[in-house]
């Protein structure tokens, strides 16, 4: 037995007032009788018990107040276990569309093994809103859905030669990712604090940051309470860039100025980087292996807290049984009110 509200049996206490001023009613009752003659004279012109009438009825009213107060107390019996509407995680997907990524030092490419990781995770996910960043030089953002199948078509539409500004921007994809974020729960008229649903970037580049500072970047994050699982794509040695047309052909490869090769590398500076991001915000870093680009962690690690979210909203819910109670009180109050104070009947004359 447990109670919704016990401190209102604190009421209870009051009862010992309510006979208090009951006996005191009597008590004037009988002074006010006494007013025309002896009470016992009085008395006698009523047939049947008026006393025991009185006392009955104030013992209803008492039995009523007291199941009316130990209802509004709350008494609460037996529970069960409910489980509240799925709610998901918000998972925003920073994907870095720069030219670096066009390389091959993942086959057939880091940009096209990570769109095809991503549609695996995808797959894994249920009822989770995703949201995608494209970034290069600059970030554009495709809005948090749960149609997963639109977020496939972005991907498989969008390639490096289709950002407008070229280069690396970190820093701008991170805040971009917790604007998508925060604009989706304002849109939805939900609150923005981190407890509503769990908050994820899942930040995939080669790391080679060429603008911005995106330490501070996820230093902001880290104050929203948004985890960054930050991938790293690249082998360390360094790898060519591939040159396309803009139908597509391959022309060679990217040169500088003076006709050199541009390499590309996931160098322990930039590794250093996305751990120092995964780490502020409490999330973590991958680096990709061989033939991979790290996604099968990522998913593990999305499927932990979707877990966690759902154990979240397991909820014990006590069964109510103030009604039991409630009911009896109602019915003797009502009881109360429709007795008589007296029995009286008209006594009978006595023929001569």
């Amino acid at each position: 037995m447990s109670w919704a509200d016990p401190q209102a049996l604190w009421l209870l206490a009051l009862l010992p007032l309510a006979v208090a001023a009951l006996w005191w009613n009597a008590a004037r009752r009988k002074r006010a009788t006494e007013i025309f003659g002896r009470s016992a004279t009085v008395e006698s012109l009523i047939v049947g018990r008026a006393r025991w009438w009185r006392t009955a009825r104030a013992a209803l009213m008492l039995a009523g107040i007291a199941l009316g107060i130990i209802a509004f107390a709350g008494p609460q019996y037996g529970s069960r276990t409910r489980v509240l509407r799925k709610r998901g995680i918000d998972v925003v997907i920073a994907l870095d569309f720069s030219k670096s990524m066009l390389a091959k030092d993942v086959h057939p490419s880091r940009i096209k093994r990570a769109k095809a990781e991503l549609e695996r995770l995808l797959s894994d996910l249920d009822g989770d809103r995703v949201g995608l960043v494209a970034f290069a030089g600059d970030a554009m953002a495709f809005p948090m859905t749960v149609d997963y199948s639109a977020v496939r078509l972005f991907l498989r539409d969008l390639g490096p030669m289709d950002m407008p500004v070229g280069g690396t921007a970190i820093g701008k994809a991170l805040i971009a990712s917790m604007r998508l974020i925060e604009s989706s729960n304002e849109r939805r008229g939900e609150e923005t604090a981190p407890e509503t649903r769990s908050r994820v970037v899942i930040l995939l580049t080669d790391g080679e940051d060429h603008e911005g500072d995106p330490i501070a970047a996820a230093q902001e994050l880290s104050a929203a309470e948004i985890k960054v699982y930050a991938v790293g794509i690249g082998s360390g040695s360094g790898e060519p860039i591939p040159s396309y047309t803009a139908d597509g052909t391959l022309t060679g490869h990217m040169k500088d100025s003076d006709g050199r090769l541009v390499m590309t590398s996931l160098s322990a500076e930039n590794e250093e980087t996305l751990k120092k991001i995964a780490s502020i915000t409490g999330g973590e870093y991958v680096r990709a292996e061989e033939g991979t680009v790290g996604i099968t962690q990522i998913r593990r690690e999305l499927a932990r807290l979707q877990a966690s979210e759902q154990k979240a909203r397991r909820v014990t819910v006590h069964e109510n049984r103030f009604a039991l109670v409630l009911l009896p009180a109602f019915l003797l109050i009502v009881l109360e009110a429709i007795l008589p104070e007296a029995w009286v009947v008209r006594r009978r004359r006595r023929e001569v």
